[in-house]
Parts: structure tokens; C-alpha cells; sequence
């Protein structure tokens, strides 16, 4: 299919969508205080019937986790949940918005002792699945000098 001059295709229609809502929220969360900004967050997760189990990550990067898990699992309603594509769509939404090197687990019964960055962990869940979302340090490899 051709698409013609100025006319977006629906993937980039939802990410011009996304960014203004970035945007947006940027702009409300400067005029929020910290109590303000929490009250917000859990009113979202009771919207999307989540629940926050535990978290070391900015309230803004939690709501985006949230919405993009939201919007993951609205975008095929009538098929069950994908864990392996849902842990996908976040990983790659988060390391293209906060830097490398997130990772996510998505399942229904899991165990979990990671090491994570400050600020970079996300525990949620909805109905009887598990989120695990968190950011670890990338350090370069470098050959050691040759003598």
C-alpha cells in the first residue's frame, strides 16, 4: 500500500499521540506537588484496576509503565494477554525514552531477586498478572591494553 505525501500511517499517528501526552504531563507535573503527584499515580493504577506492589522509580516514569501497559492490552481486547510481546513493548518503549538497559518480566507466577538501578524499579500488577519492570548499569567493554 503507497501511502501518500502527508498522510500518517496509523503506528506514527499513535506515536505523535504518545509524545503530545508526554508533553502534556511534563507540563502538569512541574505545577503538582510530590503529594499531588502520588495521589495522581494511584488514581490512575485504581482507573486501569492495577495495583502498585512496590516501586524505586519517579512517579512520571510509573505512570508511563502504567499507560503503556494500558494501552498494550487495549490494542487486542479480545485476545488474552501476550506475556512474551507485553515485556517486549515496554523494554523497548522504556530504553528508547530513559536509556539502555531495561528489562521486564510479565507472568502470572514468578520469583525475582534482581539488582537495579536507583530510581529504575517497577513491581505492578493486573488481575492475576505480574509486571516486573527495572533498569540496569551499562558499562563499556574495553579490551585490556596490550603490553
Amino acid at each position: 500500500m503507497e501511502k501518500k505525501q502527508g498522510q500518517l500511517s496509523e503506528k506514527e499517528k499513535q506515536v505523535e499521540q504518545n509524545d503530545r501526552i508526554h508533553q502534556r504531563n511534563k507540563v502538569e507535573r512541574h505545577d503538582k506537588s510530590p503529594k499531588e503527584e502520588v495521589l495522581r499515580l494511584a488514581a490512575i493504577a485504581v482507573s486501569f484496576d492495577m495495583r502498585l506492589r512496590s516501586s524505586d522509580m519517579p512517579v512520571h516514569m510509573q505512570e508511563h509503565a502504567l499507560r503503556c501497559t494500558r494501552s498494550f492490552l487495549d490494542s487486542s481486547p479480545n485476545l488474552p494477554p501476550n506475556n512474551t510481546h507485553l515485556a517486549r513493548a515496554l523494554k523497548k518503549e522504556f530504553d528508547s525514552v530513559y536509556g539502555p538497559a531495561w528489562h521486564c518480566v510479565v507472568g502470572k507466577s514468578f520469583g525475582s531477586f534482581v539488582t537495579h538501578s536507583p530510581g529504575g524499579f517497577l513491581y505492578f500488577s493486573l488481575d492475576s498478572l505480574s509486571v516486573l519492570l527495572f533498569q540496569t548499569v551499562v558499562q563499556m567493554v574495553t579490551e585490556p591494553a596490550k603490553s
